[in-house]
């Protein structure tokens, strides 16, 4: 029950799944082996971690100031942008000066469109719920957390499937944070979700996952649940992952091992399973190999 271990295993679920972001599960299986991506030498984040850190480094400031966090997280956003080569900013926090995170991991093209020409859209891409986790530490009220997540998600994502998706997933770390078990925090999120209009694509889908699947093989998963790459589906994938899993690296792995978009449900299962079982459950072999260790744990650590 940790905001560390929501973050680190976020980044470790995100680098176990960034090399086979885009191949499908045939290739994925020739070139790993029959179980797929199982460990790797490294685990370098993508734009997700990096995003999730901006995040809550907007956060960070927002109660260090005492302002509205939307504003924070906002001006965060635009300095994460300028690390992918956008427009110059001001450096109000210190992640921006750190020039491993100007390094380009095929960030995802609504938010760099979204935030470089802050124009409306209809897309419910995944890149609003992949960022969400850090917002739950913001409040314990349940409705100011999904409120929050929603507006950062709306920042670039604007069909309800791409913003609601971040409302919940926020909740149920925020859940699991005050002790929750993973059923119980689902139910409280879903509870929250109902009340927005649009809910109905993300709600059916969390439905569907809570119903009792089974484990699924990566083409079920394909099947039942989608590839992952809009928000609900990422958010139903990690979420499968992380209650059928035996264990965080099991999770983890079936999250990633599959046709679709694996460093963000990846990522979204271990934020899950972080939160909830803490530093303790991600194997030390991981963590020992994880890109920006000492960033993530900096900015975590200073909630």
């Amino acid at each position: 029950m940790s905001l560390l271990g929501c973050v680190l295993g976020g980044a470790v679920g995100d680098g176990l799944g960034a090399p086979i972001e885009f191949s499908s599960i045939d290739v994925i299986r020739r070139q790993y082996g029959p179980d797929g991506v199982v460990d790797l030498p490294t685990l370098e984040i993508t734009d997700d971690t990096q995003m999730v850190l901006f995040t809550l480094e907007g956060l960070l400031l927002a109660r260090e100031h005492g302002v509205d966090p939307l504003l924070t997280v906002r001006a965060a956003y635009a300095r994460w942008l300028h690390t992918q080569g956008g427009p110059p900013v001001a450096s109000d926090g210190w992640l921006m000066a750190d020039q491993r995170l100007h390094s380009r991991r095929a960030p995802g093209h609504t938010c760099i469109t979204a935030l470089k020409h802050n124009e409306k859209n209809n897309s419910k891409g995944c890149g609003g719920v992949m960022r969400a986790a850090p917002v739950a530490v913001w409040s314990s009220d349940v409705r100011e957390v999904f409120t929050l997540a929603v507006g950062t998600a709306q920042m670039t994502h604007h069909h309800p499937s791409g913003y609601l998706s971040a409302g919940v997933l926020a909740v149920i770390v925020r859940q699991l944070l005050g002790g929750a078990d993973l059923p119980s925090a689902v139910a409280v999120a879903r509870a929250e979700l109902v009340r927005w209009d649009g809910h109905e694509e993300q709600t059916s889908l969390l439905d569907k996952v809570m119903g009792g699947l089974g484990p699924l093989t990566p083409e079920e998963i394909e099947s039942e649940l989608g590839g992952g790459w809009v928000g609900e589906e990422a958010l139903a994938i990690g979420l499968h992952a992380a209650l059928v899993g035996a264990d965080f690296a099991d999770a983890v792995r079936i999250a990633v091992n599959h046709s679709g978009d694996s460093d963000s449900t990846g990522s979204i299962c271990g934020n899950i399973l972080g939160a909830r079982d803490g530093v303790a459950a991600i194997p030390s072999s991981w963590l020992s190999v994880l890109e920006l260790r000492d960033v993530i744990e900096r900015l975590a650590l200073s909630w």
